[in-house]
């Protein structure tokens, strides 16, 4: 069975939410960064602050490789019944959160066994902090509202 992945509009959605820059610099936590939210390159290079800039070629490129494990991670660990839409919005949460974050998240137990929209929102909600502040409300807000779209 082939893993689904995000269409175009996931793409340009998840594109929008990371943002798209040339040059390295620090995420909300301090971690180097570069492109549409890449913290290492495709040999598993870390991204450092010293790297020169990409195009924007290179960074959509990047990004779609590193795309992949977060695609692969969301299909392997949920139901098979989401939508393009709900599976959109999860990479989109453990593309941010990370994968290990994401695989022992609540929010991934709550919607494998279904709970309700109200219980998944709230879960999902609480990983709007990042360096002990909630900067990530924003973004929560639009990945859900993708997932319930």
């Amino acid at each position: 069975m082939e893993v689904k992945s995000l269409d175009g509009k996931g793409i340009d959605f998840l594109i929008e939410l990371e943002g798209l820059r040339l040059k390295p610099y620090l995420d909300s936590v301090n971690i180097p960064t570069i492109g549409v939210g890449c913290t290492y390159y495709e040999d598993g290079k870390r991204v450092t602050i010293k790297d020169l800039p990409i195009t924007k070629e290179r960074a959509i490129s990047l990004f779609l490789n590193i795309l992949g494990p977060y695609e692969k991670l969301v299909w392997s660990v949920t139901r098979d019944d989401l939508s393009q839409d709900q599976f959109t919005a999860l990479v989109c949460l453990a593309f941010n959160i990370g994968q290990t974050s994401f695989r022992n998240s609540t929010v991934l137990k709550k919607i494998n066994a279904k709970k309700s929209i109200e219980e998944i929102r709230a879960s999902w909600f609480a990983w709007k902090f990042a360096g002990g502040k909630p900067i990530l409300l924003g973004r929560r807000k639009k990945e859900f509202e993708y997932f319930i779209s």
